[in-house]
């Protein structure tokens, strides 16, 4: 296409929007005559609209002059209205809170593993068969009870041998004490033989006593993990015994708390499986050096289950409280932060003041810091963009000074 072409084109396409623009909009043709487009113009294009155009940029122009007018013949009077005496307000608008004070370090939280007081994995001392359970999944047992029993035949006959030997042996001792014509040595090696007799029925009744697998503890047996007739060794498991009447809890803290944690401080305990029950227990011991890869402790907990609600191997939410570390606390949107770091606009004497702060811990509606602050402190929390360092401010919400007041002052 050639540019003539173009050009007319484009002429027309300008002409359509124009058109269109007057018809949709009726301030335009006053928009074009303040441009510079001539009134006839646009009274071709959309008659009765540069006339139109033309009385509203008289009448604009009558008011500006009225206005003028009046601003000329009211000027004292406005000068004295912005004076020292008239009350206006001066200083930017804010809206200030009052900071308080919140403490850090206050408040542990951590998971621990639960496990019993006690536990027994119980073992036989010797080898053999087991002929005899007495104890089941769950039971309480006593120390001493005999969990189960191997085969003891042949421990039984030594210990019969040995008390036949150890009755000859008294006998003969006997015998060689009333006699006067046995030889004295004779007479002490009869004793020698009683008393190795005696340790022989000892020995014997020893290994038949072994041949029973005993409680070594107090506690609920777990699953029997043998049955009758399964040949053991010292190295199977029987059964395991729990003393569950106190739980203890070992978590982890974080080596902040180091010199905060004692042995005997109290402790809350709320089992993971049951949210709704609280258990109160205390620190019984504290591990002797701080883990260098997670820079935590081992602390461990004991929890008394006098219930028996708890069992070993549950999860618990560990909470412990501390006096803290106290620190002015302010709103979130009063910190600022600049080239220098982060500060707030302190209001004192109806004045800002850039305090500089140092951010300690941030909540969600809170923020601890470090810096020259005290509670009940003014702190601009809107309006910030408006605020400068020793200028005045107006606090919103505050009584505005009267009027005879700002005159005699």
């Amino acid at each position: 296409m050639r540019i003539w072409k173009q050009v007319l084109l484009s002429l027309a396409v300008l002409f359509a929007g124009l058109c269109l623009w007057l018809f949709v909009r009726p301030d335009a043709a006053s928009t074009l005559v303040r441009v510079g487009v001539p009134q006839s113009l646009i009274s071709m294009i959309q008659p009765g609209a540069g006339e139109s155009a033309g009385n509203n940029r008289s009448a604009q122009s009558g008011a500006g002059q009225g206005a003028q007018g009046a601003g000329q013949g009211n000027g004292p009077r406005a000068g004295q209205g912005t004076g020292p005496g008239s009350g206006a307000p001066r200083g930017a608008l804010v809206v200030v809170e009052a900071a308080d004070m919140g403490t850090v370090n206050d408040r542990l939280a951590a998971i621990g593993d639960g496990r019993a007081i006690q536990t027994v994995v119980v073992m036989p001392q010797v080898s053999g068969t087991i002929t005899e359970i007495n104890v089941s999944s769950g039971q309480r047992v006593k120390k001493g009870d005999v969990l189960a029993r191997l085969d003891n035949d042949e421990q039984l006959i030594e210990r019969d041998k040995a008390q036949v030997a150890l009755r000859s042996a008294q006998e003969k001792s006997q015998s060689y004490k009333n006699l006067q014509s046995v030889p004295r040595l004779d007479v002490l090696d009869a004793q020698i033989a009683e008393e190795s007799a005696k340790l022989a029925l000892s020995t014997a009744e020893l290994n038949l006593r072994r041949r029973d697998i005993v409680a070594p503890i107090d506690g609920v047996a777990g699953i029997v993990a043998v049955n009758v007739g399964d040949n053991v060794t010292t190295q199977t498991s029987v059964v395991t015994l729990d003393d569950r009447s106190k739980i203890l809890v070992d978590f982890w803290a974080p080596e902040r708390f180091v010199a905060q944690l004692q042995p005997g401080q109290p402790v809350e305990a709320h089992a993971v499986s049951r949210p709704g029950d609280s258990c109160n227990g205390e620190i019984e011991s504290i591990d002797n050096r701080v883990d260098s890869a997670s820079r935590t402790i081992r602390v461990r907990a004991k929890i008394d289950n006098a219930k028996d609600l708890l069992r070993a191997g549950m999860s618990f939410n560990v909470t412990m409280r501390f006096s803290g570390e106290p620190y002015p606390a302010v709103d979130p949107l009063a910190v600022q932060w600049d080239a220098e770091g982060a500060y707030v606009w302190k209001v004192a004497n109806e004045k800002a003041e850039k305090v500089r702060v140092r951010i300690i811990q941030r909540n969600s509606d809170r923020v601890l810091v470090d810096a020259a602050l005290n509670a009940d402190d003014m702190i601009v929390i809107e309006g910030l963009q408006r605020v400068r360092q020793g200028q005045p401010v107006r606090i919103q919400g505050a009584p505005a000074p009267k009027v005879a007041e700002a005159a005699r002052t």
